[in-house]
Formats: structure tokens, sequence, C-alpha cells
């Protein structure tokens, strides 16, 4: 869990995709969030909005999982068990995001019917293509690499003061937060292990189109992540004023 024990080809893909992954771990929204500031129109949004990522993210691993042989390369070994045992892992997870949503009025069928703006749903679209079109290499770091990295830092932060958790009354605090305590606790292994996974299967001195490729794949992830957060934030934005008039005119 130390860059530097990384090849040094890794290293440096950590360091030019690092300004990409700020500007969604430090994202206003997450602040915002962490401070129990944000309008419930948002909040709704944003819970409706990730359901397919959370969803679908055991069927993302999956369609990686059928890319393995057995035997065939060590990296395709080690993530043939990886993805076997975190699968079920990630099962639970939807149910989590559930109680969370549940404890915000947003049900069952208000997550189902998906009625966001279509920027929310670019996120899901790529984590899919990815993970059905591009290598074994390629998707594992679009998804298990990027996407839960970010997501173990930012619910880090939001888990970090206490103020959200102590927004929900005391008999819906636990399942509310179940989903992003579980995650701040436990990301911060996975993306480790998924880098591994990548150097494995790229060797120590992998070609300059594979590293593009990598680059590309993370940053994109990093870049829908940050494309949902400013959609979500223009829904703040909007919310705010009125709702604030209302409370005026009442």
């Amino acid at each position: 869990m130390e860059a530097t024990s990384y090849p040094a080809w890794a290293q440096q893909l950590i360091v030019d995709c690092s300004e990409a992954k700020r500007r969604v771990v430090e994202h206003e929204l997450y602040q915002r969030m962490r401070d129990a500031r944000l309008s419930s129109k948002t909040m709704r949004q944003y819970l409706i909005g990730g359901w397919p990522v959370v969803e679908q993210f055991a069927v993302y691993m999956a369609q990686n999982l059928i890319k393995t042989r057995f035997a065939r390369h060590p990296g395709e070994d080690m993530a043939r068990r990886w993805l076997m045992r975190n699968i079920r892992v990630e099962l639970n997870h939807a149910d989590y995001w559930l109680n969370w949503s549940k404890a915000h009025g947003v049900s069952l069928e208000d997550l189902q019917a998906q009625q966001v703006a279509p920027e929310l749903h670019a996120l899901s679209h790529w984590c899919w293509h990815t993970c059905s079109s591009d290598s074994l290499i390629i998707a594992i770091a679009a998804t298990n690499y990027a996407i839960e990295g970010a997501t173990g830092e930012w619910s880090a932060i939001v888990c970090s003061n206490g103020v959200y958790a102590a927004s929900f009354p005391e008999e819906q605090r636990k399942g509310a937060m179940k989903w992003l305590k579980m995650h701040a606790q436990y990301d911060d292994s996975h993306p480790w292990e998924a880098l591994e996974i990548i150097c494995t299967l790229a060797g120590n001195n992998p070609s300059v189109q594979l590293q593009t490729e990598l680059r590309q794949a993370i940053s994109k992830s990093y870049d829908y992540m940050f494309l949902f957060l400013e959609r979500c934030m223009q829904q703040e934005k909007t919310s705010q004023p009125r709702e604030r008039m209302v409370l005026v005119e009442s």
C-alpha cells in the first residue's frame, strides 16, 4: 500500500492521474455531504444516479472474470482468485446503498426508475463499456483501481467528522451509514490489490502504448466521476435559492 513498492512505470502512472483523482476526492459535493449541507433534491439525484454503478459493480467484475483462463498467466490467476472472492462482497453493497437511500426518502422504485439527467448515467455506461469491450488489464484499471480507489478516499472524507452520521435519527443511523463506512474501511486495500494485479499482468517494462491506454482509462473514470458530481452540484445551486425562497415566504 505504498506507491514506491511498485515498478517505476506504475509510480509514474499514479502521478499522471493524480490531478484527475484529486478533483473527485476533494470535490465540493463531498465536503457538503460530510457537513450535512447538501439539499434533499441534490442528495436524491446523487443516490438515484449512483445506483446503476453500485447495483451492477459485481456484474462488471464478472465480465472481467470471464476474460481469464487458468494457468495462462500469473496475472490472470491472481485476477481470477481476487475477482471470485470480491464479487461475493460486492453483492451486498446494493442492499447497503438501498438502506442509505431509504434514509433520505428514496425508494427502490425511485432507484429503478432512474429519473435523472443523462449525465448521471455516463459513469455506469463507461463502466459497462470498458468491462465488456476492453482487455482485462484496462477494465480492472478503470473500475477496481480507479473507481474503488477514489470511492474509498471520498467516503472516508464524508465519514471523517461524524456530522453527516449525526444528521440521521439514531434508529436509522447504522443502516444509513453502512455503505459509506464499509467503503471507507476496506477500499483502502482494494485499489492497491487491483494495482498489484495490473502490474503483474503488465510486467516491469510494459509498452508505451499499454501505459498510455492505462492512463487514459483511469483518467476517464475519474473524469466521468467528476462529470457526475458537477451535474449534481448544478442541482444544488439551482435548488438552494428556491428552498430559501420558500422558507422566507412561509
